[in-house]
């Protein structure tokens, strides 16, 4: 898959890569924040950077053009998506700055076929870097495919799903486990994906719409919470998720920096795995995530 950055105030064509177009493109948001676009842009490496207009104030604009000296310097085009109003007031205000223009109709299909084109065109490798917010291996045949028919319910205690219950045939390697970490801090998921990356595969989402939109695609084994999050904290991200018959049963550890009695009484009322105390400790980390899913 192709890796892209999107930033913007056009939701629309936001949603539309996360919710139709992750067969083809390994999506990650970013705000407008000159300092969060640096971050992004270094530890996420994409393939391309979009730009998805809905009326974006000037300053907005003056950012993103301040950013092109460092997407020419890493071969990353800048594609612009929105009316054509939206898209024609931005290269008024930053002239020959897009490699790339997508005006409406914007589609799903049209997104697809006229990037993936673009970035064929330009020589780029859908499978040549690692993926900051990697996913599970393509579907196999129906027989294979892990369904949530797999994962053993939670007793009252919430103990962890039972790890023996799809063991592969002895002839196989032993399939990876799947980790989701959802945090709204860049590094740390980036310091607990460093830390989990060779014993497990990892997806990574920075708040509990993105998780909850990933999880209706695909299934994980574990999920780690990050606690305080803005507009959604971890304990109401867990609330919706238990409600969810696809995700009631998927563990869950919090991890975070609360230390307050109350705070940590009112997550444990939801029956989370497990919490761990930033900053996280890899040995402890690994310990408890062994422990849930059984593997100790």
């Amino acid at each position: 898959m192709y890796k892209i950055l999107l930033t913007g105030r056009n939701m629309s064509v936001i949603n539309d890569f996360f919710d139709q177009l992750m067969n083809t493109f390994d999506p990650m948001t970013s705000s407008t924040r000159y300092d969060d676009l640096l971050i992004h842009l270094k530890y996420f490496s994409p393939d391309a950077f979009a730009y998805c207009l809905n009326k974006e104030p000037v300053d907005d604009i003056s950012r993103i053009t301040n950013l092109m000296p460092k997407l020419k310097q890493d071969n990353i085009p800048l594609v612009i998506l929105g009316d054509a109003v939206d898209c024609d007031e931005f290269n008024r205000q930053a002239p020959r700055y897009a490699d790339l223009t997508l005006t409406k109709p914007l589609t799903p299909a049209i997104i697809e076929e006229k990037l993936e084109a673009f970035l064929k065109q330009l020589g780029k490798d859908p499978n040549s870097s690692s993926q900051m917010f990697s996913r599970p291996a393509a579907a196999t045949p129906k027989s294979t495919v892990p369904t949530f028919s797999n994962i053993t319910p939670l007793n009252a205690e919430c103990s962890a799903p039972s790890a023996a219950a799809a063991a592969p045939a002895a002839e196989k390697a032993p399939k990876r486990k799947h980790i989701l970490i959802v945090d709204d801090d860049y590094r740390i998921l980036k310091i607990v994906k460093d830390h989990l990356h060779d014993k497990y595969d990892i997806a990574t989402a920075p708040n509990g719409i993105l998780a909850r939109r990933f999880l209706k695609a695909k299934t994980t084994d574990l999920i780690l919470l990050d606690y305080q999050m803005p507009d959604e904290d971890g304990p109401a991200v867990l609330s919706q998720l238990r409600k969810d018959p696809l995700t009631m049963y998927i563990p869950v550890i919090f991890l975070t920096g609360v230390t307050d009695r109350q705070k940590i009484a009112k997550a444990l009322v939801l029956k989370p795995q497990g919490y761990l105390l930033k900053p996280i400790d890899r040995n402890k980390l690994l310990e408890m995530i062994a422990k849930v899913l059984g593997e100790s």
